[in-house]
Formats: C-alpha cells, structure tokens, sequence
C-alpha cells in the first residue's frame, strides 16, 4: 500500500476504483486501521462511480505514531475531565485527512467516517467546507456528553487490557462483536475473526488506542459548529448500538441543517456484510445530493 508525507506525519493509504471519478474518503474509528473498511464494502462504493480512498489515522496501522508527547492518563481524562495529557485533538486528524488530499491533488471529496471517524468527518467538514462535498456520519455523536454514551456494561470495554497474542485478539474481538455489534443482523463470526487476526499481523499498538481516546475527549462538542455546515449530510445509526448510543446520531442530524437520518433497524456498532447494501445506498444518495445543491 502506498504512503504520502502530509501535515507533519506519514499516512498510509489504498484507493479503490477510476481515480478519474469523484473522489470519497472513508475515515475509520478508535483504535481501528483502515482495513476495518472492508475492501469488498470499498468496492462496493466503487462500483457506484466513485474513487474510494481509505487511509490510516495517525497512531494506528501504518501511519505514524505520535510519540515524544505527554504520558496519556485516561483515567484523568475519563473520570476527571482532564485532558492535559493529549497530544493532539480531532482537528489534527482532520487536518490528516486534509494533507492527504493535498497529496493526492484533489481539491475535495466526499467524507465518510464511522464512530471516532464521524466525529473526525463532522470536525472536516467544519474546518474545510469549501473541501467537503458532502458528508456522511455513521454510529458517531457530537461530542456532548448528554448523548451517544456507551451503555455502563460496555464502557469496561474501553480500558480492558488489551489481548497478548493472535489468538487471543481474534477471541476478543468475536467477544466486542457480541457486545458492541449488530444483534439484529446476520454477522459472518468466521470473517470477525479473520479480520482481527488481519489488524494483529499488520500492526499493534495499543497506546494509539489510548492517545485516540483522549483525543476524543479534550475535543468538546460540535454541536453549535455543525449547526453552521451547509453541506448535503445524512447520519446512519443502528438501533442496536451500545458502545454510541443512537441518542448521538439523533444529535448529529438535528444539529446540521437538512440533514437526513437513517436509524438502521438491527444494526449495532459495526458494519456487517448484511448492512453494506443500505448503507452504500444510503451514502450514494447523499452523494447525488450534492447535484442538486449545485
């Protein structure tokens, strides 16, 4: 996979499709790398016309790692709401994505996030409008507190210790599905796992995680920012998530003018196979959105 310098750091990348088409990125959650979006799913959205980008976020997968920073203290920053121990915020990972396309000559694109990476898509779009050509928020929040919080037997899942081998990654995972994942959807337990044993020979570094976490938090809320976004937007929540209350994707569509939400009857906080043909309707429909508005 290719690799560009921007905004100070490294960013690993791959591209899906006609690299003459409109271009969309897809920006993953905490703690995830890019291979999370399923290259079946980026072909998917391909085939719809579209050049399909996914990249690393910094501190996960390929990219780089933000060390050399302040020793970050979740429990400061969870319990206590302090965040002096961030080392960077969700508007550095936007301005990520934004030297990313610098790299790529591309002017703008449609951006897509999921869970932290909505949040980072949300913060895109209020930092660059002239480089947003819509946006698509999926299982995320806004970033105020009264909404999209993890139900109380799932925030353990955020600061467990994490896995020691391969095997035990894989178990992990199929464990975090059955809590966090879609309840009401066929789930594929077999690609689960593949997938986690994909993440744990490509890179593990679970301080990213951490140093992610804190980012989210020391970030605040969008709401009152996002109410000034004037961009074809549609939020996608599942009925079925626990780790992002749907109440934060409510927030998100009541926050930005016109924009749609689609509750997805079923679908936790993950985007199995049985959910991509809605989904990629969904996202593809925003994007035909932006025809209109022009």
């Amino acid at each position: 996979m290719p690799n560009v310098h921007a905004n100070g750091i490294t960013i690993e990348y791959d591209e899906f499709g006609d690299p003459g088409n409109p271009p969309l990125v897809l920006i993953m959650g905490l703690g995830q790398q890019m291979i999370a979006w399923d290259a079946a799913f980026c072909e998917l959205l391909a085939e719809r016309g579209l050049r399909v980008i996914r990249f690393d976020n910094r501190d996960v997968g390929l990219s780089s790692k933000i060390e050399g920073g302040p020793t970050p203290d979740l429990m400061a920053a969870l319990f206590q709401r302090d965040t002096s121990s961030a080392s960077y915020l969700l508007s550095d990972m936007a301005a990520d994505a934004a030297g990313l396309l610098d790299a790529l000559g591309i002017e703008a694109a449609h951006i897509v996030g999921a869970s932290m990476g909505g949040m980072i898509a949300q913060t895109f779009a209020i930092a660059y409008p002239e480089r947003t050509l819509s946006l698509c928020s999926i299982m995320s929040t806004t970033g105020q507190t009264e909404v999209g919080q993890p139900r109380p037997e799932i925030a353990p899942l955020l600061i467990s210790p994490g896995p020691r081998t391969k095997e035990e990654a894989m178990d992990r995972w199929v464990e975090t599905t059955r809590a966090i994942g879609s309840q009401g959807l066929p789930q594929d337990w077999e690609r689960v796992r593949a997938t986690a044993a994909a993440a744990w020979d490509r890179c593990v570094y679970p301080i990213g995680f951490v140093r992610q976490l804190i980012a989210i938090i020391a970030s605040g809320d969008r709401t009152a920012q996002l109410a000034n976004l004037d961009v074809p937007t549609v939020v996608i929540h599942g009925t079925d998530d626990t780790l992002v209350d749907p109440s934060g994707g409510r927030a998100t569509a009541d926050a930005i003018p016109g924009a749609e939400l689609v509750v997805v009857d079923g679908m936790g906080h993950d985007l199995p196979p049985s959910s991509w043909p809605q989904v990629v309707d969904v996202i593809t429909r925003n994007i035909e959105r932006t025809a209109v508005a022009r």
